[in-house]
């Protein structure tokens, strides 16, 4: 149930839905007794459009969740037990129609757990990812992870398929149970958690509340660090969508927290970590 009254309340309240209801119904009642009441909300949804898709809004709210967690060091022994891939790098809607690899922009988090995977032979490789659409089904990310990283030479047995998970709090829940069924986990392993930097510490956070402790490896920036805090857009498309990728996981971390999802509103690192 909480999947789908997020997936349902995120549809209306992401910025770039409520910049456009609010042009549109201001469009509507220009036609009516309330033109002036429609020509002010007109005015204010292209302001909105304009300071949110082209300022460095968008910026500034995905800088403090990407700098969050610095990668693990992996330099200390021991080697990793297990490299975890969370799922949302890929189009299996598409990927399954066309039959091929459909990486999106989180396309780095397969390609970091193949490349890991190479550095450390010894390590399994567990993926997390289930069937998260509404509308239009497909099969799980699951399905199409194992095709792609076997093709990049992670051998078969080495992985472990998750697929049921669909959010992040199910993908901690749901790989823990997984992993202790197979005797993975105990308190002297030591997994790598790969997911977008940005995604980072809601991810972090629900995987303490399942009890499941993990290392960060952040891949997938948006940008470069502090430089960009202030950096404009140029394209309007382009700011919308940074601000819509911070704003939902700003409105995650706090819908878990309020849920009891994750360990803390703003997880930061450990000590361990």
């Amino acid at each position: 149930m909480f999947f789908f009254i997020a997936k349902a309340v995120w549809f209306v309240l992401q910025p770039s839905t409520l910049i456009a209801l609010l042009i549109g119904y201001g469009a509507i009642l220009i036609w009516t007794g309330w033109a002036r009441w429609g020509r002010r909300f007109v005015s204010l949804g292209a302001i909105f459009l304009l300071v949110v898709g082209l300022s460095p809004l968008g910026n500034m709210l995905i800088l403090p969740l990407e700098d969050r967690f610095p990668r693990a060091n992996l330099d200390r022994p021991p080697p990793p037990t297990g490299i975890i891939i969370l799922g949302g790098a890929e189009d299996r809607l598409v990927g399954r129609a066309r039959g091929v690899p459909t990486l999106n922009e989180a396309g780095e988090r397969l390609l970091e757990g193949a490349i890991l995977a190479k550095r450390f032979p010894d390590a399994k490789i567990a993926f997390s990812g289930g069937a998260a659409g509404i509308l239009y089904k497909s099969d799980t990310e699951a399905e199409g992870a194992a095709v792609l990283l076997t093709e990049l030479g992670v051998a078969r047995d080495r992985l472990i398929l998750e697929s049921d998970a669909r959010d992040t709090y199910e993908n901690a829940a749901f790989l823990k149970k997984e992993l202790e069924q197979r005797s993975e986990l105990d308190a002297n392993t030591r997994w790598l958690l790969i997911t977008s930097a940005y995604h980072m510490p809601r991810s972090i956070g629900a995987f303490r509340e399942a009890g499941f402790k993990v290392e960060p490896w952040p891949v997938d920036y948006r940008t470069r660090g502090g430089v960009d805090f202030m950096r404009p857009f140029s394209k309007v498309s382009e700011g919308l969508r940074r601000v819509d990728t911070a704003t939902r996981e700003w409105v995650g971390l706090f819908a878990y927290w309020i849920t009891g999802r994750t360990s803390a509103l703003f997880p930061g690192p450990s000590q361990d970590d």
